[in-house]
């Protein structure tokens, strides 16, 4: 039978009848089919690791022969009584976790006799566990963990004497464990944390479970003290009995169990009761016995003490030591150094003092380092900052000193740290806000941090939360802290700041808390704050502020607004109570007159010295006609729109129609409704910034000499002034309905994903049309054009999903070989690149010269982004891979499905005939499907090659963009034939 030879197909050799599907991890979607009720001679059904949804088929009841069935980790759902297995008398293992199922288990189950492994882990699972599973005899292996069983565990489960796997954690199981559960000799894993389980730990425990491997209490309301027989049982590997109530010492003789990998005994009352001097700690010694010992913790118990030197005998696989949250005294064993595969250090919230020994920075692996809330003294070892691995750094509430030294810039990998309340002084050098990869916390608070805050906090792009609060800051708020669009927490409050509150703050639309109180701020509050549509809380009191006070938004209730101590505020709600805003009343006709009469002269006379001016400027600027009218060229030649239209047609520049921002400004969504409705985006250029009218009249200078259909086109400009009299300048080109690239590749929902993923052959034509617009620019266009900021978020789509590359002045790593704005020949304008995408080295350094082969490198590293789904940034790059590249190098020549984006997998179906579940019912031999596999293969191989050599390291190495654009044709006519 052909059937018989198809993957994970199994037929028996006489009756040639199907006996085993085995199709775990395929990548398989849909519903199981009923018919599977067909297959009545099934032994094995193993479809796990899939994307399978909906109910489990009846009448998979039906197959009596069944010995095994897993149907783990997919997405099913249903109520697990409806599958009646009560005739499947044969079943030894049932495998269902990590699913949806819900309903109470039912006592059918029990009939199983022969039934070895049960787990029906992670789902949704009600009731309580009937007591007729004791029935189940041959039971060996039982997780019903992760679901929401409740009620006492019924002893009768001790019947199943065979049993050496019992895990219930993770449910609202109460009461006491019969002794009976002790009783069973045979457990090797016994796991019940994170329920509400009560009682003691049986004393002689480790004599009448003396096969125990894996005991996990953790979570639960245990008492009493932790029995000295736990080194009889001598294979344990794992104890944790973690967040319990246990108190007294831990067993000098615990180091006895040798094999011991994993102890956690945190958040209990831990530790001696007696008169001091106390000696809480002489088990320590005793574990340098357990040399395969990985993870350590007795954090936030009552243990005293100071720490022992033996601590340096512990093991060499160490790897997480918690000892913080207890009563420990004295200093820091410079010991501590052995221990060089520490990655986690923890010693917080104690009573250590000293200083911090520099021995620490010897743990060249550790990730986090917690010394906080202790009495350390002196400065921070310079040793420390060789520590490049470290993320997390918590050295809060000390009595640290000293400046921050320019040698913290050897943080690449830090993502939160904390220095706050501490002694610290001088100026915040620049080389913290230059860190990388701080995104999540960055705390100053509490020090004495004198001097202006740097224009560089604004590289903080991803930073989350930001406290400098309650130091000596001085000068004005840089306008930049509005480049930091991932805050959500600012606290700046307690300084000496002045000046005006910075418009840019209107730029943080994640802000939920804004705090400046306490500071010399004078000036209006900026109206847009109100629109901030995350804003809770906002503190501005005690400055000098003056002016109106908002009613809508955060100012909308008087519990979210903090203005006390601002005289000059006035209006706002009336919950406020601040004074009513004076009406300018209408003056005496008389007066009227006479100031009339001095305008007019004053008036006349400003005209004439303006005339004057004028005519000598007029003489001047003669001299440079040739200049500027080269200058202004790439304007003149594009039609022209007045701000009046642009402003009708985005609303007043609603926040509603924003749909993005870059470098120098934002992109609003505007509709013109003259005649024939038009819909396009309007980039409007935030001229406070440093080179925005540059940008403006290189984008225009460049698109008006360039024409392509993968290119976005541009449709007009206004160089003009807004209503308040202030220059205004902006670019409209025609509306792109799907957005841009990144949006398509990296969608932030799982349904999301689903419905709007791209398909393999819609990557192609994306990557087709970006590689025809770049052959364009560098090899059609006179001069040529490097666009040097190519990346998905400036690869915009069209409503038929057409590529067209944008962004050619905005990107702040614009550069093209034309003249520049003073008709000079010029390489670089302001190369400062997008992490990832730029040529590696110094190939686009400071006075580098930019060449077409940056932006070959540039679409390497798309494509090879545009099928992996992973950014160039991604977290993977900096711990197994180093690059993207080198992900997809190691995968070439065997592995290159396992790196394709998986949600790609998932979409290659009907439409582009590459469905992994049609083998399963195809009339093709095993020949036929040899050859699907191997074009599939094939074709994902042959992109990955191409993006590989556009991305060579030498960039004699990469290909021409004619090349580029000539091979990816060829796929696309192979893969077409091929459906």
């Amino acid at each position: 039978m052909y059937h018989c030879g198809w993957q994970g197909v199994s037929c028996g050799h006489r009756h040639q009848r199907v006996v085993a599907l085995r199709l775990p991890e395929m990548g398989l979607g849909g519903t199981i089919s009923p018919h599977i009720g067909n297959l009545t001679f099934l032994r094995v059904v193993h479809l796990g690791g899939n994307r399978l949804y909906g109910e489990i088929p009846r009448q998979i009841g039906g197959l009596l022969r069944l010995r095994y069935l897993n149907l783990s980790v997919n997405t099913l759902t249903g109520e697990l009584a409806a599958l009646n297995l009560s005739n499947c008398l044969q079943l030894r293992q049932l495998q269902l976790s990590k699913n949806g199922l819900h309903g109470k288990l039912p006592t059918e189950l029990a009939d199983l006799k022969k039934l070895q492994i049960l787990s029906l882990n992670t789902n949704q699972l009600t009731g309580g566990i009937p007591p007729a599973f004791g029935n189940l005899s041959s039971l060996q292996v039982l997780r019903l963990e992760y679901n929401h069983l409740e009620g006492s565990i019924p002893h009768e489960i001790t019947h199943c004497w065979g049993l050496n796997m019992l895990s219930l954690g993770a449910n609202n199981f109460t009461g006491t464990l019969s002794s009976a559960f002790f009783n069973m000799t045979s457990l090797t894993d016994f796991s019940v944390t994170e329920n509400s389980l009560h009682g003691t730990i049986p004393s002689n425990i480790g004599n009448i479970m003396p096969n125990l491997v894996r005991f996990y209490f953790g979570l639960n309301k245990f008492h009493g003290t932790i029995p000295t027989s736990f080194p009889n049982a001598s294979k344990l590997q794992y104890l944790e009995v973690s967040r319990n109530y246990l108190v007294g010492k831990v067993p000098d003789n615990i180091g006895k169990l040798k094999d011991l990998i994993y102890l956690n005994l945190e958040s209990n009352l831990l530790g001696s009761t007696g008169p001091p001097p106390l000696d809480d700690l002489t088990f320590i010694s005793s574990l340098s016995n357990c040399s395969n010992l990985s993870v350590f913790s007795i954090h936030d118990n009552k243990f005293e003490g100071k720490l022992p030197n033996t601590i340096a005998n512990l093991s060499s696989k160490l790897l997480h030591m918690f000892l913080g949250g207890n009563n420990l005294f004295g200093t820091i064993p410079m010991s501590i150094k052995n221990l060089v595969s520490l990655t986690a250090l923890a010693l917080g919230e104690n009573l250590l003092s000293g200083v911090i020994p520099s021995e620490i920075g010897y743990l060249q692996k550790l990730q986090l380092l917690s010394l906080e809330q202790n009495q350390f003294s002196g400065e921070i070892p310079y040793t420390l900052y060789n520590l490049t691995s470290l993320a997390i750094l918590d050295i809060r509430y000390n009595n640290l000193d000293g400046n921050i030294p320019s040698d913290i810039e050897n943080f690449r990998n830090l993502d939160v740290l904390l220095l706050s309340n501490n002694k610290f002084s001088g100026t915040i050098p620049q080389q913290v806000f230059d860190l990388p990869s701080l995104s999540k916390y960055l705390d100053l608070s509490g020090n004495s941090f004198i001097g202006p805050l740097s224009p560089a906090v604004g590289k903080l792009k991803t930073l989350n939360a930001l406290d400098i609060s309650g130091n000596k800051l001085s000068g004005k708020i840089p306008e930049t802290i509005g480049d930091c669009l991932s805050l959500e927490y600012l606290y700046m409050n307690a300084n000496l700041f002045d000046g005006k509150i910075p418009h840019s703050l209107v730029s943080l639309k994640s802000s939920k808390v804004l705090d400046i109180s306490t500071n010399k701020l004078t000036g209006e509050i900026p109206s847009g704050i109100q629109h901030l549509p995350l804003l809770q809380y906002l503190n501005l009191s005690f400055n000098d502020l003056e002016g109106e006070v908002p009613t809508i938004g955060v100012f909308a209730k008087a519990n979210s607004v903090s203005l006390v101590g601002n005289k000059k505020l006035c209006g706002g709600i009336p919950e406020l109570n601040l004074p009513r805003c004076p009406v300018i009343k209408r003056k005496h006709k008389k007066f009227q007159k006479l100031k009339i009469v001095i305008f007019t002269c004053v008036s006349v006379a400003a005209a004439l010295v303006f005339a004057s001016f004028i005519v000598f400027l007029s003489l001047r600027r003669r001299k440079n006609k040739l200049k500027d009218s080269s200058e202004l060229s790439g304007i003149e030649k594009l039609p022209k729109i007045a701000y009046s239209d642009l402003h009708q047609a985005t609303n007043g520049f609603a926040d509603t129609n924003l749909i993005g921002s870059g470098s120098f400004g934002f992109v609003y969504k505007g509709t013109f409704e003259q005649g024939v409705k038009q819909i396009v985006a309007v980039k409007v250029l935030d001229l406070l910034k440093n080179g925005a009218t540059k940008s403006f009249l290189a984008e225009c200078k460049v698109l008006r000499r360039i024409r392509h259909r993968n290119l976005v086109p541009i449709l007009t400009c206004c160089s003009s002034c807004d209503f308040a009299g202030n220059e205004f300048k902006a670019l409209v080109y025609k509306f792109m309905e799907n957005a841009d690239l990144d949006m398509w590749l990296h969608t932030s929902s799982v349904d999301d994903a689903r419905t709007n993923v791209l398909s393999a052959l819609q990557r192609l034509n994306i990557a087709i049309d970006v590689a025809s617009a770049l052959h364009y620019l560098h090899e059609d266009c006179d001069p040529t054009v490097i666009h040097c900021d190519l990346k998905p978020s400036n690869i915009l789509l069209d409503k038929d999903l057409t590529a067209h590359v944008g962004d050619f002045g905005i990107s702040r790593l614009y550069s093209c070989t034309i003249e520049d704005l003073n008709g000079e020949q010029t390489s670089t304008v302001g190369l400062k690149g997008s992490v990832g995408y730029i040529p590696p080295d110094l190939e686009y350094g400071i006075g580098a010269m930019a060449s077409t082969f940056g932006d070959v490198y540039s679409f390497g590293i798309l494509l090879l982004e545009m099928f992996t789904g992973r950014r160039p940034t991604d977290n993977l790059f900096s711990s197994e891979y180093n690059s993207v590249y080198e992900y997809v190098e190691a995968a070439l020549p065997q592995q290159v499905l396992k790196i394709v984006d998986p949600f790609l997998v998932a979409s290659i179906e009907n439409k582009d005939g590459l469905r992994a579940d049609e083998r399963l019912d195809n009339d093709d031999d095993d020949d036929m499907v040899e050859i699907k596999e191997s074009k599939i293969h094939s074709f994902f191989r042959s992109i990955f090659i191409i993006g590989l050599t556009c991305a060579s390291r030498s960039p004699m190495d990469r290909m021409h963009m004619n090349d580029v654009n000539r091979e990816l044709h060829k796929i696309k006519k192979a893969f077409l034939a091929y459906l």
